[in-house]
């Protein structure tokens, strides 16, 4: 029972617990460094003008892209041909 609760989601997504911990630590490092650089942006208008909408495309692009395989995956998994 606790088990599952560190690895029903990362089975979800196609991930073992320790592949999930590596890309939601890494995600979340570089949501900081997006936040900070808008912070940053925020009282220095001329700075860091397109990091925070960078770091947004990329991490939804990154995002989509993984959901896209494992999509693919599974269906090629559920498909089955028979050749006789």
């Amino acid at each position: 029972m606790l088990r599952a609760l560190f690895t029903d989601h990362p089975a979800s997504v196609g991930e073992t617990y320790v592949d999930h911990f590596g890309v939601a630590t890494r995600f979340g490092w570089r949501l900081t460094r997006g936040g900070v650089a808008c912070m940053l942006h925020g009282a220095l208008p001329f700075v860091f003008k397109t990091a925070g909408s960078d770091t947004v495309r990329d991490l939804h692009a990154e995002l989509v892209a993984k959901r896209t395989a494992a999509r693919a995956a599974q269906t090629q998994m559920m498909t089955v041909e028979y050749v006789i």
